[in-house]
């Protein structure tokens, strides 16, 4: 792109610095024509010729030199040519230098005012997306007893959560334009399904509920979805859009495939202003689609409940938290402690102080496929956080389990104190095989034989998990 400016009145003027000479008269550089103030945008080609900015009347050959301050935004001098793509908006003072072989030298002094192209996205989010004034996704503010922060290799940047908050809420991301990621996350369940599992384009369900959106860069579990077959974050991210009853785009019994998607969304103009913005060219591929989603769900981050306010203040997990009350003190000692020390061991499998599932934990006992009383699943490993099962008033966040077959956080408690086996073949022998050893003491399912005052307590304890601001951040919410 040639580029443009406002021409050169508004140049700093030149200044020459001639050193001693003993023998001859040297004649320094001088500056033939002043450069103007440029324009560039960003990811997009910018150059502008030196060539006859300077001048030697000695025919001297003469050196160029430039100085792009603090942040050259991605440009550069190559002989005589300053040129690159900008990668950030802003301004660049650039002093160029002519310097002959006497070292007598001169200089230029001009800005190149680096904006961005949004005018598609202005139209569209009227305000809610602005790429020169971005929400921060990325210096959320995270205590430092939260240790298990796992990124995958892809940091959250506020440009790539920006592009995976449109994403994330596009309908246009389905074939029918009904269904986004948010339809089967909602953001005010605490990013969960109030359904038992979800509908998806031209009726299609998901095989199990939808799990809550929450905390998910905080974990050690790398492996994504309860039967965990995605093998990371990112893997995660695209395999719903693909899916054949979800966002329908599967290549499958006529539906087109993702190529169709990215081959539509190229041809949409706020998308290729945003993945210009990002990755400074308009391709989109997958891979940049799981980057940008995964930035925008690890920014989803509730660190702001009850628990965390008590835990701020001590020391360690087990010390009793001076905000709670005593039955919500007696509850978290019960979700610390081990079956053999009078608890009831829920810190062995969902660990503070992130209630993140461990690795390698094996299936919980619920066995059952939604919707039906003749299948049954025994692949589910995974779990979301225990953080914000209920929202702010205490309402369940949508089902809990795979199946969707929990509806309260008591029901939850009642299915770990006296967990059900099976009661024939097929599942029982399988189900005895693969259940999670921590729920099989002995070789019998658990009986926790808890009191229901001990029941009571351990629900107040798990309801100080539920945080505020992720309900309502509208940097979390729908651009569209």
């Amino acid at each position: 792109m040639a580029a443009c400016g406002g021409g050169g009145d508004s140049s700093t003027p030149a200044t020459t610095t001639t050193p001693p000479t003993a023998t001859t008269t040297n004649s320094a550089p001088t500056v033939s024509t002043a450069v103007g103030n440029q324009a560039a945008s960003v990811g997009f080609d910018f150059s502008l010729d030196l060539s006859g900015t300077f001048s030697d009347a000695d025919n001297d050959t003469l050196t160029i030199t430039a100085d792009f301050g603090a942040d050259a935004k991605g440009l550069s001098l190559n002989g005589t040519e300053i040129s690159g793509r900008p990668n950030s908006t802003g301004t660049i003072t650039v002093t160029c230098t002519a310097t002959d072989p006497d070292n007598a030298s001169v200089s230029d002094t001009f800005a190149i005012d680096v904006t961005v192209d949004q005018s598609a996205i202005a139209a569209t989010f009227n305000g809610a997306i602005d790429l020169e004034n971005l929400e921060d996704y990325a210096n959320q503010t995270v205590p430092n007893y939260i240790t298990k922060i796992n990124d995958g290799g892809n940091p959250i940047t506020n440009a790539g959560a920006t592009l995976g908050r449109v994403l994330f809420y596009d309908t246009s991301l389905s074939t029918d334009g009904t269904i986004s990621c948010a339809t089967c996350h909602v953001q005010s369940l605490g990013f969960s399904d109030p359904g038992i599992v979800s509908t998806g384009v031209e009726g299609g369900q998901t095989g199990r509920h939808s799990m809550r959106l929450i905390n998910t860069m905080f974990a050690e579990e790398e492996n994504f979805f309860w039967d965990e077959r995605a093998p990371s974050h990112e893997a995660q991210e695209s395999q719903p859009i693909q899916d054949h009853n979800e966002m329908g785009f599967s290549g499958e019994n006529g539906r087109p495939d993702l190529d169709t998607l990215i081959a539509q969304m190229e041809a949409t103009e706020y998308y290729e202003e945003l993945f210009r913005f990002i990755y400074l060219d308009p391709e989109i591929t997958e891979e940049r689609i799981q980057e940008a989603l995964a930035q925008f769900t690890k920014s989803i981050q509730s660190l702001d409940s009850r628990y965390d306010e008590g835990r701020a203040q001590v020391n360690n997990n087990n010390t009793p938290f001076p905000n709670f009350t005593a039955n919500e003190n007696a509850g978290k000692a019960l979700f610390m402690q081990g079956p053999n020390n009078g608890g009831a061991g829920c810190n062995g499998c969902h660990r503070a102080p992130e209630f993140d599932i461990r690795p390698g934990s094996d299936h919980n006992g619920v066995f059952a496929v939604a919707g039906s009383t003749t299948e049954f699943d025994l692949t589910n490993t995974r779990s979301p956080t225990l953080r914000d099962m209920v929202g702010p008033g205490g309402s369940s966040n949508g089902p809990f389990m795979h199946d969707g077959s929990l509806a309260t956080i008591r029901a939850v408690i009642d299915h770990y104190d006296a967990i059900q086996e099976p009661t024939s073949e097929p599942p029982l022998s399988e189900w005895r095989a693969t259940i999670d050893n921590r729920l099989f003491p002995g070789g019998n399912p658990q009986r926790l034989n808890l009191t229901e005052a001990e029941k009571d307590q351990l629900e107040a304890f798990l309801l100080t998990l539920t945080g505020s601001s992720i309900y309502t951040d509208s940097k979390l919410s729908d651009p569209f």
